[in-house]
């Protein structure tokens, strides 16, 4: 597999979203940066609202569909491109299998020799926005290497393939189907070229096997399949009209696709009684009076910083108490103990960052995952940046950190996220210093099994959605 998000994946995750004078990407010699995030994939009730557009590419083999799929990608300009191989999903060969391979003699072009369930299982949860792990293939051992690969957050899907078509399972899935169509002899020589140099082969076992399996494969199973193909491309990646066309129609579905959730988030709950779901903290004298200090503007910085620090760790113990616990049987016990399988913390960057502290000198061996959302400044709709979540999360309690949530956008966004990883929606717990009634009742009403837990919760928002009166602005 190759994921096509950036040539510098690290760079693109930490960019920034850019006003209206600044374009969505930059180019330098050797990379493409891009600067414009995820926007949302689902509606004001959490659902997810659109699938991520899939290309099928087929064509025999050396026919140049990754060549192809690669200057599609840099035509659409667009971030959240994954490029997923069919050669993945390749199935595990036996002994039997590998001892007639090593003599050239397995017939790697037959739809027998691909794990077409776990390809369509994979590609239906990649297209519906969840997290999937992609088998990386060996030529060299015909077998999966131990370390697959995580991808998630695709809004365009290239899948190629030569027996791409082959499956109607496949065919269902796919919104865009393209033909690549080379001559024989050219797709020959870049066989050789690339099976010595990239698969360890001879040139005897490579023609060897191309006129015993991959040519008879190809007028058996590749070739008749052209003909359910929406667009063919002669000459692969030389065709530059073709790819243009196909991407104009991309774009086109695209835009069809947005929709504006900010916007209704604003007018869907109003003059709605708080939920149950919501756990506020005691209003003790002590909370009061370290929201007295925080919330006045003359507080120095550094008084600032020390009494919220003192408010974070009261907020993190109170979210702790709601974690399922057990006592031993038969005796008095003062104190619980955690039966989850484990927790983690995830912070919703910049400002839930500041929150990690208090979740660590609580648990001290808590696993800790980050999301960058920022807020597009031309549409106001959240757009997801960057993500870095632990492996194997499914089963874990997630404690959800933002220092505040006004309209919700943002949080519901993480959420989403949360749950497409496979995180079960009452096992999301969202910690929050300060939350205005509308950040409430949106993660409430489309997660009605998230435990929201805050200090305090205020009623209004200011023109820029800032919350009224508030505690200022983290970062």
């Amino acid at each position: 597999i190759e994921i096509k998000m950036n040539q510098d994946y690290s760079l693109f995750l930490k960019s920034s979203t850019l006003g209206k004078t600044e374009p969505p990407l930059l180019r330098t010699g050797t990379r493409t940066i891009y600067t414009a995030g995820r926007p949302p994939w689902y509606n004001e009730h959490g659902a997810q609202f659109k699938e991520a557009f899939v290309i099928g590419l087929c064509g025999g083999s050396a026919s140049g569909k990754t060549t192809v799929a690669n200057k599609i990608i840099e035509a659409l300009d667009v971030p959240w491109v994954v490029l997923l191989s069919m050669d993945s999903f390749y199935k595990v060969l036996s002994p039997e299998e590998q001892a007639l391979a090593a003599h050239n003699d397995y017939n790697f072009d037959h739809p027998g020799a691909f794990d077409f369930e776990l390809l369509v299982t994979t590609l239906q949860k990649l297209k519906q926005g969840k997290s999937v792990k992609i088998p990386v293939y060996d030529f060299t051992t015909h077998g999966r290497q131990k370390n697959w690969k995580n991808v998630y957050g695709a809004s365009v899907i290239i899948f190629e393939g030569i027996l791409s078509f082959a499956d109607k399972e496949l065919l269902q899935l796919m919104d865009m189907k393209i033909f690549v169509d080379t001559d024989s002899d050219i797709r020959l020589v870049r066989r050789l070229r690339r099976d010595i140099t990239e698969r360890g082969r001879d040139i005897e076992g490579v023609i060897k096997q191309y006129n015993k399996f991959v040519k008879p494969a190809f007028e058996q199973y590749i070739e008749p399949t052209m003909r359910l193909a929406d667009i063919v491309v002669p000459r692969g990646g030389g065709n530059m009209v073709a790819i243009d066309l196909i991407v104009q129609h991309v774009h086109s579905q695209l835009e069809e696709r947005e929709i504006s959730v900010r916007a209704l988030l604003a007018t869907a709950h109003q003059s709605q009684p708080l939920p149950q779901t919501l756990s506020v903290l005691e209003s003790t004298p002590q909370v009061r009076g370290l929201h007295t200090i925080i919330r006045n503007k003359d507080t120095s910085r550094d008084e600032f910083i020390f009494y919220s620090k003192r408010l974070m760790r009261l907020l993190i113990e109170h979210a702790l108490s709601f974690l399922p616990s057990k006592t031993p049987q038969g005796q008095e016990y003062e104190g619980r103990r955690f039966r989850g399988k484990g927790i983690t913390g995830v912070s919703v960057l910049r400002a839930g960052e500041t929150m990690e502290p208090a979740l660590r000198a609580v648990c001290k061996d808590v696993r800790i995952g980050k999301i960058l959302i920022q807020t597009n400044l031309d549409s106001g709709e959240p757009e997801l940046h960057y993500l870095r979540l632990p492996r194997d999360i499914s089963e874990d309690h997630v404690i959800l950190m933002d220092s505040t949530v006004s309209t919700g956008a943002a949080a519901m966004m993480a959420v989403r996220v949360l749950l497409d990883h496979d995180v079960q929606e009452d096992k999301v717990f969202l910690v929050s210093l300060l939350m205005a009634e509308l950040g409430v009742h949106t993660v409430a009403y489309a997660f009605p099994r998230v435990k929201i837990i805050t200090t305090a919760v205020d009623k209004s928002l200011d023109d820029l959605l800032h919350v009224i009166p508030g505690i200022g602005e983290f970062s």
